[in-house]
């Protein structure tokens, strides 16, 4: 249907925008505009305008503008005529008649959704009566509640050829084949596609019924079957359950993608509202496009099975080429062999949304599921060929900057794993690593022993950094000596120099300086002399800050477990359990910065 700029113009003239948009987001006069929080995302503060002089609404917050048409395109989630017709009537202006072919098409349209919503109150009828029996004690089984029953509109097919059939009959049989209700094969006479089977309608965004998915309760294959592709129904296209979802997530600000209509069902019954499933395919380019319209990251949940990761690595693959700034997906990952409805079943709710706020980012999945496919201890070949597929995986990206970014990010895992000279960065990592499993107090000396012998070749440091090295948490009464030695010492001498700290040590102490031992030492660039410092001394603040954060982390993590022991609630668990996770996020990063500085030599 063609539409003139000029028609479209008076449209949007006629139309109130403030009006339109006050029937569903709470907004207030400011001057000549109106305000809001903004319904395309969650914020507190109203930074979303409508000016109805100039006819658009604008977020300074996400970008978010448009007029009329595009607020019921985004927001309603109707096509673009849909929004046009619902505009025009109530703007009391006649939608200019299309061509007689388009009129055909539309007016076929609206007949097979008048066929489909008979369909569904004929399923609806069976589900309530004597036949239906068997299918309400599997949804009663399966923990469905009847709310939940009414609001997804479950119904039942008859294990017949030719019910359904004679019952709609008045809507003849060329539609009843076209909505894909009936088959027909050659010459033979149409019969009923569903038979025998639990009856689950799929709707429009705008909530109309356009197709169905039956399953089978008795024995039989397949399992689930979905209506066939007709006028009204893509299935690449279509998410099920999108018309409540839609409006969910803009309350919560997400989207979750489950494998099908039970999980969705299940998981809306537990209160998550803001979850959609693709309907028997592999999630498909058009249906990421259209999550993507509702947030900028959904979260792909699929079953713990072989299958259920199988689709979610095709999904991973399938949305790289479509990448842009800001758009992604996340993935969690549920335990072996479950589905969301086991989660919600054994543990409850509160364990599923637990599962939901730990997600994993696209890079990260995929760099795991490759990880997941090597030896424990791979060879050079395989560890090329790992790094290969990576590269392979980023060119995918047509995004040029996203592309560079995600080649960059496989590398540095890739050399964080593996190092560039391997076996010298493992033979660093395991002498470091032996000293953490060792006791503390031996693990402490070592790492203060070390950064006092590289303080005394590089004195320029102790100035810099005098509070930080007095607030060392050292221990050992050797190395307090040696620490009092080599601060005096720099503040005493302002112009001293590289190895001078270890003479006056000699003509000042009783006891000898120590001097690193190649056996028991960690190697360490601020070991030996460099003509330029920068790296060394760049290394010892790196490790001096490491092991400060350390040190706070350890007084928190005394700090939480005692308050825990003294008061075991829920609160007082998240809160220990949030510092033990700092803690080892602090011990790691000291280990990163250790093996960081150390040279192998």
């Amino acid at each position: 249907m063609a539409l003139s700029p000029q028609w479209l113009d008076e449209l949007r003239g006629r139309i109130t925008l403030s009006s339109l948009i006050g029937r569903t987001v709470k907004i207030q006069k400011a001057g000549r505009e109106y305000k809001a929080c903004c319904p395309f995302h969650n914020e507190k503060s109203p930074s979303f305008t409508i000016n109805d002089e100039k006819g658009f609404y604008h977020c300074f917050g996400c970008g978010a503008h448009g007029d009329a048409i595009s607020w019921m395109t985004e927001q309603r989630g109707l096509g673009f005529m849909d929004a046009v017709k619902d505009l025009a009537a109530e703007a009391q202006m006649e939608v200019p008649a299309p061509d007689p072919r388009a009129a055909q098409r539309q007016e076929a349209r609206a007949t097979l959704h008048d066929v489909m919503a008979a369909a569904q109150d004929w399923f609806v009828a069976q589900f309530d009566g004597i036949e239906g029996a068997a299918a309400r004690e599997y949804l009663k089984n399966r923990g469905i509640s009847e709310k939940t029953i009414r609001e997804f509109g479950f119904g039942f097919a008859p294990d017949s050829r030719g019910r359904l059939k004679q019952a709609l009959s008045n809507h003849g049989m060329d539609q009843l084949i076209e909505a894909g209700l009936l088959i027909k094969v050659d010459d033979k006479d149409p019969y009923d596609r569903f038979r025998g089977r639990l009856m689950i309608p799929i709707r429009d965004p705008r909530g109309r019924v356009i197709a169905f998915g039956g399953r089978i309760l008795g024995d039989g294959e397949p399992k689930y079957l979905n209506s066939p592709d007709t006028p009204l129904f893509d299935k690449g296209r279509t998410l099920y359950n999108l018309d409540r979802a839609s409006p969910a997530s803009r309350k919560t600000g997400r989207i979750i993608v489950v494998e099908g209509y039970m999980d969705v069902i299940a998981l809306a019954q537990a209160g998550f509202d803001d979850v959609v499933a693709p309907l028997g395919t592999a999630l498909t380019e058009t249906q990421i496009e259209r999550l993507w319209k509702m947030v900028e990251m959904p979260t792909i949940c699929f079953d713990g099975d072989a299958a259920g990761q199988k689709a979610a690595l095709r999904a991973a693959t399938r949305v790289l080429p479509m990448l842009r700034p800001a758009h992604s997906l996340r993935f969690v990952e549920l335990p072996p062999g479950q589905d969301p409805d086991d989660i919600l079943q054994s543990n409850g709710p509160a364990a599923f949304e637990y599962i939901l706020n730990s997600p994993i980012s696209l890079d990260n999945y995929i760099w795991r599921k490759n990880i997941e496919e090597m030896e424990v201890e791979p060879g050079p070949d395989e560890r090329a060929a790992l790094l290969d597929r990576l590269e392979t995986v980023a060119k995918t990206i047509l995004h040029d900057q996203i592309s560079r970014e995600y080649n960059q990010t496989f590398r540095e895992k890739f050399y964080a794993k593996f190092g560039f000279n391997r076996k010298r960065i493992h033979q660093v990592s395991e002498a470091i690593r032996s000293a953490f499993s060792a006791n503390k107090k031996d693990r402490a000396y070592h790492i203060h022993r070390a950064v006092l012998l590289g303080l005394s070749r590089y004195p320029r440091v102790i100035k810099r950094r005098f509070e930080e090295i007095e607030q060392l948490p050292i221990e050992h009464n050797e190395l307090k000596e040696m620490r009092s030695h080599i601060v005096v010492t720099a503040v005493r001498e302002p112009n001293i120099e590289q190895d001078m700290i270890e003479q006056i040590w000699a003509t000042e102490t009783k006891h000898p300086f120590k001097a690193r031992d190649l056996a028991t030492d960690f190697a360490f660039s601020f070991f030996n002399k460099h003509s330029d410092p920068t790296k060394p001394e760049s290394d010892l603040f790196l490790v001096i800050n490491a092991i400060l954060h350390d040190h706070e982390t350890e007084k928190d993590l005394a700090f939480s477990l005692a308050k825990f022991e003294n008061d075991i609630s829920e609160d007082s668990f998240e809160n220990h359990k949030r510092v033990v996770r700092l803690k080892r996020e602090s011990r790691e990063k000291l280990t990163e910065s250790l093996e960081q500085a150390a040279t192998g030599t």
